[in-house]
């Protein structure tokens, strides 16, 4: 890993906060993602599971946590499976975590190696009567691959019949939801080496830089504040490209006159930043780039001024959409009898504006969340509006990560430069 030492109570109240929510005599467990190959030998990058991450800090392939708050043996009750180091393997891949460094990332005393889990496991689940299994159950999910908590589940099934199955990702959805203020601090950092990394693309891009030199920058700003690279592909969409929402191919000019959208975010500690900016190549806009840029802004601190305890991610959109459809007929996008006439299931704004406005934000750059719920203090979120124009061959996205108040919200990027005047002043520098 990269990132500096995370304190450890993160990871330790996380799990205070899920044994909580267990029924009486039941265990938990959860394991590591898979590494999947790509081809021939090799393996991707491996990304641990995000939910046995929130609980226990290990960022280690082959890793299980076994949660077990009523065992009569209070050294059993937590318990951090990892693989043993071996002298041969750490030859070719590297140091693998010994039992101190895996005590103090994750605060579990007990570490058991995944040679000898047989012994400590099965006695274990003879005393439970539910086991909690997790499962991967984001509403966005779309991979139908059989990974490991699915093939786990059914391993288990067939040893172990009779006992009764529960779902933790039911728990984690709520849990993981509502950000400490722990988990805002290292979400905090991914910010702030964003925002060192927007600052210095202001000073980069000038007409005739390819999209790819700047993907370039921002990676390399990245690694040098100890950030694990990326959150998502970053989108580096000069012109008309800036409409297609998810555009990573990042290998075209950026010309004079055009307008160019950047969607970057940095990891650190597992957590992640999501901004989008939308700046002029040549360092000014032009007077109706302003205007299309100043609609958008006006989006965004609209749906700043509502996004709060209370309201649904559904109830806050539609609000977001009527507001939408005000500026869009406004800067001469929409004309009155667009909105008389609109279809109330593809609302006329959503021509010009096709994407939801905001989504859940932390170990998952979509992350765990309700949309149908009322928000809660201590979510995360992003608010991006976006104005994508097709004649004029323009895309134009503004975007910050809020964490939830009581009463309203507080923006993490607050010192991150959104104006147009911020932007053409630090850009003519």
């Amino acid at each position: 890993m990269k990132h500096l030492p995370i304190d450890k109570r993160l990871f330790t109240e996380n799990r205070k906060k899920f044994i909580k929510a267990m029924d009486p005599m039941s265990i938990a467990i959860f394991n590591s993602n898979d590494e999947l190959p790509t081809n021939g030998d090799a393996l991707f990058t491996f990304k641990q599971n995000s939910d046995l991450y929130w609980l226990t800090g290990i960022q280690q392939e082959d890793t299980m946590l076994l949660l077990a708050p009523f065992h009569p043996d209070p050294s059993m009750r937590e318990v951090l499976v990892l693989v043993r180091p071996n002298e041969l393997k750490e030859k070719w891949d590297g140091h693998r975590f010994r039992r101190q460094e895996a005590q103090e990332i994750s605060g579990i005393k007990t570490i058991v190696w995944l040679d000898s889990l047989d012994a400590v496991l099965q006695p274990m689940i003879h005393l439970a009567d539910t086991i909690y299994l997790n499962t991967n159950e984001n509403d966005r999910k779309a991979n139908l691959v059989p990974v490991r908590d699915y093939r786990y589940a059914e391993e288990l099934r067939k040893r172990y019949p009779l006992h009764q199955y529960k779902r933790s990702a039911r728990i984690m959805k709520d849990l993981r939801a509502i950000k400490s203020a722990l988990e805002v601090d290292v979400i905090q950092q991914a910010i702030d080496i964003t925002e060192k990394t927007f600052r210095r693309i202001l000073g980069f891009v000038q007409p005739g830089v390819m999209e790819y030199e700047i993907e370039a920058e921002i990676f390399h700003e990245f690694l040098r504040n100890r950030s694990a690279g990326p959150a998502y592909g970053s989108i580096i969409a000069s012109g008309d490209r800036a409409r297609t929402l998810h555009y990573v191919s990042n290998n075209q000019e950026c010309k004079d006159g055009e307008l160019l959208l950047m969607d970057f975010g940095a990891e650190y500690g597992g957590y992640n930043a999501d901004l989008t900016r939308t700046i002029p190549v040549n360092g000014k806009f032009t007077k109706r780039q302003k205007e299309v840029y100043n609609a958008c802004l006006h989006l965004h601190n609209y749906a700043k001024s509502i996004l709060k305890p209370g309201i649904t991610i559904l109830q806050y959109t539609d609000k977001v959409g009527e507001e939408a459809s005000k500026q869009f007929l406004k800067i001469g996008l929409l004309k009155k009898e667009d909105l008389k006439n609109e279809d109330p299931e593809n609302r006329a704004y959503r021509k010009y504006l096709y994407h939801g406005i905001s989504h859940h934000l932390g170990l998952d750059v979509h992350d765990l969340g309700t949309r149908t719920e009322p928000i809660k203090a201590g979510m995360v979120f992003t608010i991006e509006p976006g104005i994508y124009i097709e004649q004029e061959q323009m895309g134009v996205r503004i975007e910050n990560n809020f964490w939830i108040t009581r009463t309203g919200n507080k923006d993490l990027m607050a010192n991150i430069p959104i104006t147009a005047e911020e932007i053409e002043r630090l850009m003519k520098k």
